[in-house]
């Protein structure tokens, strides 16, 4: 692929991005006009609009979309194509960018890492921490070549491999009545406060759970939304509110008179999924995504001790 056909990609996804011609061009260091006049050469093989424009406003049509998508894509195999040929070359570090939700089990990130490539023995991994719809979006850029991710997004452009399914966690007081049961149901929390999630972090869990409330006829004196675990700790620390955590915020605020027990409620369950481009045929990738799920199994038999024993 030739430098100019690469350029005539990067303006069309940042026209993309930005959905303004002077945005895009500042973001792809060329002059409004080149990227405007790359914008009409594209169109102008295609036979089709990549952008309906206005002197107000730029829009994405159908097929500018689906062109943008297969562009990141190409660009994405160009650019690991020349990394992995230097690296090879030089005997240099070859360097994978991995995201990881915070909301991910925090020991299948120490399994990732844990692997070991011999015919890599320069690997080098990069982490970066987001919430699954941002790690989605930069893995689709290419941004990051992998991603564990809670309950991403749905797109025909990602592959997802479930690697964990876990029940979600009440944390409460230890002097909260609900602290003596081994575990708790949705019906014992009726007319509590809740403390979850804010609903743009994870909208299918936040709409399963209000969904399944209502339909056991269930309802919270009051919803108070949060963003990191640790902001749950000041309201049910005096026994004022229960939060809904998962594994990893269950581990973050066990302490300090707060307690924790599993919702045992079936449909309310948190997965977490191997996120990568379905396009993308990198070697190193594809071999530590082997290696990471022929250590699972010994993952889950470390989980296997009730997680209420550390609280």
């Amino acid at each position: 692929m030739v430098r100019r056909e690469i350029k005539l990609l990067e303006s069309a996804i940042a026209v993309a991005e930005e959905l303004n011609f002077s945005r895009a061009a500042r973001k792809v260091r060329l002059s409004q006009p080149t990227v405007t006049r790359n914008i009409s050469i594209i169109e102008g093989d295609l036979g089709t609009e990549l952008f309906e424009r206005n002197r107000k406003r730029v829009i994405l049509t159908d097929a500018g979309r689906a062109f943008v998508e297969e562009a990141r894509i190409s660009i994405l195999h160009r650019r690991r194509a020349f990394e992995v040929a230097r690296a090879v070359a030089q005997n240099a570090e070859l360097v994978l960018n991995i995201g990881k939700s915070p909301y991910a089990d925090p020991f299948l990130m120490s399994i990732l890492l844990a692997v070991r490539l011999p015919l890599y023995p320069q690997l080098k991994v990069e982490l970066s921490s987001q919430f699954s719809f941002d790690l989605a979006h930069e893995v689709l850029a290419g941004e990051l070549d992998l991603a564990i991710a809670t309950e991403p997004p749905e797109s025909r452009q990602l592959t997802a491999i479930k690697i964990d399914e876990s029940p979600f966690y009440i944390a409460m007081s230890k002097k909260d009545i609900l602290a003596g049961e081994s575990s708790v149901t949705l019906d014992s929390l009726a007319g509590r406060m809740w403390v979850m999630p804010e609903h743009w972090i994870h909208p299918l869990v936040d709409n399963t759970i209000m969904k399944l409330a209502e339909a056991h006829k269930v309802r919270p004196a009051k919803v108070q939304h949060i963003v990191l675990h640790e902001e749950a700790f000041p309201y049910i620390a005096d026994g004022a509110a229960v939060a809904f955590v998962v594994k990893s915020g269950a581990l973050h605020i066990a302490h300090n008179g707060v307690t924790v027990r599993p919702l045992d409620e079936k449909a309310l369950v948190l997965k977490t999924y191997l996120v990568s481009q379905a396009e993308n045929r990198s070697k190193v990738l594809s071999e530590l995504v082997r290696g990471f799920m022929r250590k699972l199994p010994s993952l889950n038999k470390a989980q296997s001790a009730p997680l209420h024993a550390l609280a």
